[in-house]
């Protein structure tokens, strides 16, 4: 009997152990196999080959949201399914003379890669995609108050991610600048090292803090001492996501503008590399490609109320443009 208890033992001590190695999933591996999110995805049309985002979320009731974004503007999704990888869903279109079209998309979602068919009357395209890579939210300008004993300064911080997420960035003072390196950034936490790139003038610093929303606290430690810092992050009534509407002679779309956290964007579906944010006014240059062609497009505005306006010119014309920001009802946590 002692024998079969201690073997019962044995075996539950080792599941135990294994589990513990293994640990939890993490929620980037839970992220490669879930629907919701950002999607960037390809198709051909008309001979060419056009660039597209594919939104999903969730409704209040529960229920399963998507929206399709283009050049074309904003399309709601309907009859969004997603079960055992399988992700299914209808689109109607509005035509510039008032006619609808409806497709349907049929695929899966596997290894964070998205592929199926969209099918109409017209036929069957190849749809595939990946997940929108997520810019970590310390990313960006932020505006930094340092003091120590009796004195305070005044700095500017400056991260930026490459193309495998990982974040560099610069510490300006009135006296120089230091290059940050070995940064880590999870669950809100942020830490780094900071040196001098002056030859002459050796300096070294260590920094710990916390990110909340657009407000960063921390301290510097050097062999001088302590000191504790402040800021706030530069944009931040712009960062984020604004629902818009766009009037023209054409008549009146929904588009949607994205702004990250280190001012860079997207219109649409079109990558903007910086916006200016002076005050309230906000401005921006954009190329539009579509296949072997391209054109320019000028965005200038203003923030009032909560509430963006401006106008979107091109050689084609121009658009009357009014956004209202998206309110997170939850905080994202970590990166």
């Amino acid at each position: 009997m002692r024998s079969h208890t201690s073997l019962a033992v044995a075996l539950l001590v080792s599941v135990t152990i294994l589990v513990l190695l293994a640990g939890p999933v993490s929620a980037q591996q839970a992220r490669r196999g879930g629907l919701y999110g950002d999607w960037n995805v390809k198709m051909e049309f008309n001979g060419r080959q056009m660039d597209s985002i594919l939104s999903f979320s969730r409704a209040q009731d529960g229920n399963m949201t998507g929206q399709w974004i283009s050049f074309m503007g904003v399309n709601a999704l309907k009859d969004v399914k997603f079960e055992e990888g399988k992700l299914s869903f209808t689109r109607v279109m509005q035509g510039r003379d008032g006619q609808t079209s409806t497709s349907t998309f049929k695929g899966t979602i596997e290894d964070g890669k998205l592929s199926g068919t969209l099918s109409s009357d017209r036929g069957e395209t190849t749809l595939t995609g990946v997940r929108a890579p997520r810019l970590p939210r310390a990313a960006g300008l932020w505006d930094l108050k340092t003091k120590r004993a009796d004195r305070e300064s005044t700095a500017t911080l400056a991260l930026s991610a490459d193309k495998e997420g990982k974040l560099v960035g610069t510490w300006k003072t009135e006296r120089g600048e230091l290059a940050v390196s070995d940064v880590q950034f999870s669950q809100g936490k942020l830490a780094f090292k900071a040196k001098s790139t002056n030859p002459d003038r050796a300096f070294e610093a260590n920094f710990e803090g916390t990110i909340q929303r657009d407000t960063l606290t921390g301290t510097l430690k050097t062999q001088r001492g302590e000191s504790t810092v402040e800021g706030t992050r530069q944009g931040a009534a712009l960062i984020g996501t604004w629902n818009l509407e766009a009037v023209s002679e054409r008549g009146t779309r929904q588009q949607r503008l994205v702004v990250n956290s280190d001012l860079s964007g997207l219109y649409g579906s079109f990558p903007i590399k910086k916006i200016n944010f002076q005050g309230n006014t906000v401005a921006f240059p954009m190329v539009m490609q579509f296949g072997d062609q391209s054109f320019e497009m000028s965005f200038k505005g203003k923030i009032e109320d909560n509430k963006l306006t401006g106008e979107l010119t091109s050689s084609r014309g121009s658009q009357k443009i009014t956004g209202t920001k998206v309110v997170r009802t939850g905080g994202r946590r970590g990166n």
